[in-house]
């Protein structure tokens, strides 16, 4: 080949490389364009969480979750001799709605809570006034599976030092004669809430008892099996592992 000919092929390989290079990136530039162009606001997603609560459909959705719970537990309550419901706490039985709001849909584990309904509200401080409303769904849940003689178990991921707080919320929200408030020993800790629950639920069918009902917000509240069946109820707020 000759050598202007050579030079002139070496030339134009390079226009064309460096015209797929400016091609690649300017469809990099483009992909990153319309991927933040399609993530949605923060602020707008917190004004659509507080409309979604404001507006009844929260509780709409939880109640007909807990309706199909409740119907689940009336048609197997007498397949078995000690037969269970499970119920978590937070956001299931009881609503830190106020709590949320308080902290802009943040997490606050530690610090006062003397100013609501402004925040900040620290978590371990709101458990302790024993003030978070009731979740009237579950609550429906929890007496129709008492009337059935359904032995009815809370199992939470808070800590044993929260017990007697724990209690009195349960007890303001009006539920009454539970036969067990199963919580995490203090200081323990898991890779994800299932790994704990799931074991929580393993004795007490190994205590004899049929889990047939197993209701909470929190994918890892139903994981890990040990129930016959599982219900998730809607939780936009917040997720645990």
């Amino acid at each position: 080949m000759h050598s202007h000919l050579f030079a002139r092929g070496v030339r134009a390989v390079h226009f064309v490389s460096l015209f797929a290079a400016l091609a690649m990136l300017q469809s990099c530039a483009t992909m990153r364009q319309e991927h933040a162009s399609s993530l949605q606001n923060l602020g707008e997603l917190k004004t659509a969480l507080r409309e979604y609560h404001d507006s009844g459909r929260y509780e709409h959705d939880l109640a007909a979750v807990d309706a199909r719970a409740a119907a689940y537990v009336h048609a197997h309550a007498h397949d078995a001799a000690k037969p269970a419901l499970v119920l978590d706490i937070d956001e299931t039985s009881l609503s830190n709605f106020e709590q949320l709001l308080a902290d802009d849909f943040g997490y606050i584990e530690s610090g006062p809570c003397d100013n609501l309904p402004k925040g900040p509200c620290g978590t371990l401080a709101y458990d302790a006034l024993a003030r978070a409303a009731v979740i009237q769904p579950t609550l429906d849940l929890f007496n129709a599976a008492k009337r059935e003689h359904v032995a009815v178990f809370f199992i939470t991921g808070r800590h044993e030092a929260e017990r007697d707080a724990t209690a009195r919320n349960l007890g303001n929200a009006t539920y009454a004669a539970w036969d067990g408030l199963i919580m995490r020993p203090d200081g323990a800790h898991t890779a994800s809430a299932a790994d704990y629950k799931a074991a929580q639920r393993a004795t007490l069918e190994a205590q004899g008892f049929t889990i047939i009902a197993n209701v909470g917000d929190q994918p890892s509240d139903l994981a890990g099996g040990h129930a016959q069946q599982g219900f998730l109820l809607p939780n936009p707020y917040y997720r645990i592992p």
